[in-house]
């Protein structure tokens, strides 16, 4: 009798092991699937901030040339200038890139692992 009782309650306790298995497996394949989702519309959002920001940025680089070629009065004198400032800007960028890495991988990082 007692050796039944034991008998029955191990067998109880390979199932309730089984089912916290798989229930735990479950919880874990839901986390991954809304992290997957989460990231899969972090970059869906994104692009089309950056899709809609260079279309932004190039019509305001060719209004802003055509206004100094107008301020200045010569036709192509804006677009050079325009030209030169991105030039600046990516020599900027070229000579911090350690900098930008850096502070880049730090926040990464203080995101990741919070």
């Amino acid at each position: 009798m007692a050796f039944e009782k034991l008998s029955d309650s191990i067998e109880e306790l390979k199932k309730d092991a089984r089912s916290f298995a798989d229930s735990n497996a479950e919880y874990y394949k839901l986390k991954a699937f809304k992290g997957g989702v989460k990231g899969v519309t972090a970059v869906v959002n994104l692009l089309l901030i950056l899709f809609f920001g260079v279309f932004a940025l190039i019509f305001i680089s060719i209004a802003g040339a055509i206004a100094i070629s107008v301020a200045i009065d010569s036709p192509s004198a804006g677009y050079w200038i325009v030209g030169g400032f991105y030039v600046l800007l990516v020599i900027l960028i070229v000579l911090l890139r350690k900098k930008i890495g850096r502070v880049i991988l730090t926040k990464a990082s203080e995101s990741f692992f919070k």
